[in-house]
């Protein structure tokens, strides 16, 4: 039975959706400010895992991430790279897409822009000045009061008096209380980015936004929503507030957030200028080791992010591909069927993926062991361990492809390889061993070994 930390309670739970075999799973998406780094990346692969397995266990799972596609941060960057700001969020969408597609990470069912709900924003803000829970300030922008809703706080497991007493402006006169976030922001004179309200010109602030788009597309509840432990607050804090006093009758099951990114033992952040992009570091790793690197952690734990860290991922995921090479693969429901038991409890137990790749591991150990005396017994193997990955999106490749690519659609140098590979074999047809050999030597130079068998040279990259 599936088991889930609920970041409420502090706590394993076992999971029942609120309609049967039927999950709202909602995940606070990305600000397209800038490219995708790799703590987005860690989140939405990890929530693409969840996803998977939810419906592996037939789970009808309807996901929703938004998109913030309107805020400070985008109108700063479009204004310096001179380009509309419509356009210069499209193309930073169209780029996550791209990253994400390169993943393998699923599309959402539903991925929705913050632009196209504003209409709704204005109606919710309304609703919440109508109950109280929101005011108009003296310079026109809306607040949330958080003196009206009780239980703010709960979530975070924030005590109110320490986070007031340890608030800079608490003299602040713009607040009723200094904790008090915005809802609408008023556009001053020079603003040409704004959507008209009964407050007046302005853009929505940015936990109204997830309030919004929850309330559209799930009504009364939320089996899961998710998002990177950097949002627990005050971003979900925020917004909770916001729904609970929107609709006493929402509910939110599971909280899930996913540990941060460590990079020489600071926590990564853009102030810090520690920041790696995706489309970076896929010019030097194949998509699949970032994604083996991300679940060889638990989602809840930090995860600290070096080279020699993706290095052991990718000499890992090359091991498994290894064990794959010169397999075929034989559907059976009885070998290695004790060790796939154990990949689902690991599963079963808050999605501990290590446990489950090492799982892998050890089925890839049995593959080679038969490999040397029983090829039938190994493909039987190799049949569990390819079916297992499968369910974590890995192995999906050819074998042989995998282990010619170094790095993500380096066809140049693909190209480059295979023409010595084929220089070398015609100098041996000619028994020119010495020119042979040289070429050999000039193949591992580039950290290429060959695997000569009687009718065909395999050529593959160092571990």
């Amino acid at each position: 039975m599936l088991k889930i930390f609920n970041t409420l309670t502090r706590k394993k739970e076992q999971f029942f959706s609120i309609k049967d075999k039927k999950v709202n799973l909602y995940v606070c998406g990305v600000t397209v400010y800038d490219f995708c780094h790799i703590g987005h990346a860690r989140t939405f692969v990890v929530f693409d895992m969840i996803v998977r397995y939810l419906r592996l266990l037939g789970f009808q799972v309807k996901y929703i991430r938004n998109i913030t596609d309107i805020d400070d941060k985008i109108i700063s960057k479009s204004l310096e790279q001179k380009v509309n700001v419509n356009f210069f969020s499209k193309k930073m969408i169209n780029m996550m897409h791209e990253d994400f597609n390169h993943l393998g990470i699923e599309p959402p069912n539903k991925e929705p822009r913050v632009t196209d709900y504003i209409n709704d924003i204005i109606l919710i803000i309304k609703k919440l000045i109508k109950s109280k829970h929101a005011y108009i300030n003296c310079e026109g922008d809306v607040l949330f009061s958080v003196d009206n809703d009780r239980y703010y706080g709960t979530l975070s497991k924030q005590l109110l008096n320490r986070l007031v007493s340890g608030t800079r402006d608490t003299q602040n006169t713009i607040k009723k209380n200094p904790l008090d976030f915005l809802l609408w922001k008023k556009s001053n004179q020079k603003d040409n980015y704004y959507w008209s309200s009964p407050w007046g010109n302005g853009r929505p602030g940015w936990h109204i936004e997830c309030t919004t788009i929850t309330n559209i597309f799930f009504k009364d509840s939320i089996d899961i929503h998710g998002g990177g432990s950097d949002l627990l607050f005050p971003h979900h804090e925020n917004e909770i507030a916001q729904s609970r006093c929107l609709n006493k009758a929402f509910k939110i099951n599971f909280w899930m957030h996913s540990g941060m990114v460590i990079i020489n033992n600071q926590k990564m952040s853009k102030s810090l200028g520690n920041v790696y992009f995706l489309k970076d570091i896929l010019l030097n790793y194949q998509s699949e080791v970032l994604r083996y690197f991300f679940l060889s952690t638990h989602y809840r734990h930090p995860i600290y992010y070096s080279e020699g860290n993706l290095k052991k991922s990718e000499s890992s995921l090359r091991y498994l591909y290894n064990t794959l090479h010169d397999t075929n693969p034989i559907p059976n429901f009885k070998i290695g069927l004790s060790l796939e038991k154990s990949f689902y409890s690991a599963m079963n137990d808050d999605f501990n993926t290590p446990q489950a790749l090492s799982i892998l591991i050890k089925i890839a150990k049995k593959v080679n062991y038969f490999k040397k005396n029983d090829i039938y017994k190994s493909n039987l193997f190799a049949f569990r361990l390819k079916k297992l990955a499968m369910h974590l999106n890995f192995l999906s490749d050819d074998p042989k492809e995998f282990l010619q690519k170094k790095v993500f659609l380096n066809k140049e140098k693909i190209k480059k390889i295979e023409i010595l590979v084929k220089k070398r074999n015609y100098l041996r047809s000619l028994k020119l061993w010495k020119a042979s050999d040289q070429v050999r030597d000039e193949l591992m130079k580039l950290g290429i070994i060959l695997e000569d068998t009687s009718n065909k040279t395999f050529w593959k990259y160092k571990k």
